[in-house]
């Protein structure tokens, strides 16, 4: 099949003929599923990789956006985002759609751990076997310029792990993840991308939400809201809590096929996410210890980079962590305003998934991805030995990891542990806004002065201003000696200067998409407006970027202070 031109993609038969189902064609069918795809109803589901699902169409769709970058990269015409065939797909309406696409998509299962610990009491039938895909339906695979594509919809209607839901996802939280995945692609951060969003203009639903300036840890209110979808895209969705399923499934021999069905779900994820660096030649056990390897390797630089750009995940379940190593559910994250090691958006989350844990969770996740391919190696003692190896080398991996990113953030070229600890102990004591602060630090400022824009009003400096100037100027010195810059007005000193801020400015961007960004755009979004919210994607798509003075004053500042505490702008218990 010859591969589309940039914008060759115009019309449905066009993408059609680039559809390629490797999941549902190579993988197990769920014995018990409907061929039709109308399986809604919560029931459990005991075999099979998937479910076949029909997406329930969404009333009246409306275009709101997709992503000018991803189109490019695709090659897809932009204005087939707003064409009535590509928006009756992408809203949810598979019955038309052209042959070799197929008029069903599919949803998955997966397990739930936290923090290392297996849970089933979230699944309604209390086994486990009711727990995955509740309200995501991928679509589509296809081929795009060499490279497999999975679109998926998000709000896309009930699967049959759907818990008793309706399916649906809001106007509000579709807009904080189409905007998000393309902001941390943007930043440089692996992640899924979002390809467009509709809403519709008819259909409604009732979600409990925050009262205007509610303070309230926990929603005070039921509000309507319209439903809209927004169609994200991955080369896969396979999360670490598929493998955990089929692992937990062959380690208990829950059914004849067990062992064949972890079996392939891990060949395929290698096939989908890792065919470039583990060799297709290779024995099956050595192609688990490969992926092991790699993933391990892609996991510990990812959250290292989440931490690098301000981003906590909030809830980082071994179901949220996707296997071929990039960020996956836009629910309840956030990004930092002021720094704090415990930073945490979702109110159900705890410190275990703050900000500065994350790479314990990261751990945590690992280790279950390990357990769930221990029954292919019961036979490859020696295998088994190199899984456990990597699996203890995670903690000393992921420190490096961060290591080398506060090294990069700083501008060092090696990591200074007295130096980066005094840092984090004023920027708490400030407290400074984490963004603003690394991103004056990358002009390589002569004195605090530039730094002071970053600086949040807190008690413990209005108390001793002059104490902490005097600590700040005598870490910034210290700064300026390590990486060798002074006053002089020498021209090579000059150039030295400019070179350092240059490469600091590429790692630690002007911008970054905080929840009080959001809740206007949203809002905004639900009258009608989509002005705002497409002006912050264009933003938030140049995160490193100068951009005008304009923008600069909206968007690069501290939070407002009357905005901290408020439920929806600072923290959340639901995102749907």
């Amino acid at each position: 099949m010859t591969a589309p031109s940039r914008n060759q993609v115009k019309t449905l038969d066009d993408l059609a003929k680039l559809a390629n189902y490797s999941f549902m064609d190579s993988l197990n069918c769920d014995p018990d599923a409907k061929a039709n795809g109308q399986d809604y109803a919560p029931r459990q589901v005991f075999r099979g990789h998937y479910v076949p699902v029909a997406p329930e169409p969404m009333e009246n769709p409306e275009y709101v956006a997709h992503s000018l970058n991803l189109f490019r990269d695709l090659g897809l015409a932009d204005d087939f985002a707003q064409s009535d065939d590509f928006m009756r797909i992408f809203s949810g309406d598979l019955s038309f759609a052209p042959a070799p696409m197929r008029k069903v998509g599919w949803a998955c299962g997966y397990a739930l751990s936290i923090m290392g610990t297996e849970y089933v009491q979230q699944c309604p039938f209390q086994t486990g076997n009711g727990y995955g895909d509740g309200r995501a339906i991928s679509v589509l695979e296809a081929v795009i310029n060499g490279h497999r594509w999975e679109m998926q919809l998000k709000g896309g209607g009930r699967t049959p792990y759907c818990r008793g839901g309706d399916g649906r996802a809001v106007l509000r939280s579709s807009v904080r993840e189409f905007l998000a995945q393309e902001h941390m692609h943007a930043l440089g951060v692996p992640t899924s991308r979002s390809l467009s969003l509709y809403v519709s203009k008819t259909e409604k639903v009732r979600r409990p939400w925050y009262s205007e300036g509610s303070r309230a840890r926990d929603p005070d209110i039921l509000i309507t809201e319209p439903i809209a979808i927004t169609t994200r895209v991955a080369p896969s969705f396979i999360r670490v809590g598929q493998l955990e399923l089929f692992g937990r499934r062959a380690r208990k021999n829950e059914h004849p096929q067990a062992l064949e069905e972890l079996e392939k779900i891990v060949l395929h994820l290698i096939d989908r996410e890792y065919s470039a660096v583990i060799d297709h030649a290779l024995a099956m056990q050595d192609k688990v210890v490969a992926l092991a390897q790699e993933f391990r390797s892609r996991l510990t630089s990812l959250v290292a980079n989440w931490i690098r750009v301000g981003y906590c995940q909030g809830n980082f379940n071994s179901d949220n962590c996707a296997a071929g190593g990039y960020t996956l559910d836009y629910g309840p994250f956030g990004f930092c305003d002021a720094f704090d090691p415990r930073f945490q958006p979702w109110t159900g989350g705890g410190v275990h998934y703050s900000f500065l844990n994350q790479p314990v969770a990261a751990e945590a996740n690992f280790h279950m991805f390990c357990v769930a391919l221990r029954p292919l190696l019961a036979e490859h003692p020696h295998c088994l030995q190199k899984l456990n190896e990597i699996r203890e080398g995670f903690a000393a991996a992921i420190q490096a990891e961060m290591e080398k990113m506060w090294a990069a953030k700083l501008g060092l070229d090696k990591f200074d542990p007295p130096l980066f600890r005094d840092l984090a102990e004023l920027m708490m004591q400030a407290p400074v806004d984490y963004t603003l602060f690394f991103r004056e630090l990358s002009a390589v400022p002569d004195d605090i002065g530039p730094l002071k824009k970053s600086f949040y009003k807190s008690p413990a400096y209005e108390a001793n201003p002059e104490g902490l100037n005097e600590r700040w100027s005598a870490w910034l010195a210290r700064w300026q000696a390590l990486v060798s810059i002074n006053n002089s007005e020498n021209t090579a000193t000059v150039r030295n200067r400019d070179k350092l801020s240059s490469q600091m400015k590429r790692v630690n961007p002007k911008y970054s998409l905080r929840e009080w960004h959001l809740v206007p755009a949203y809002e905004q979004a639900a009258t009608g407006d989509y002005g705002l919210l497409r002006e912050l994607q264009d933003v938030m798509t140049q995160p490193y970027a100068e951009q005008s003075q304009d923008i600069a004053d909206k968007y690069y500042r501290l939070k407002p202070l009357e905005l901290f505490g408020v439920g929806g702008a600072s923290h959340y218990s639901c995102s749907s």
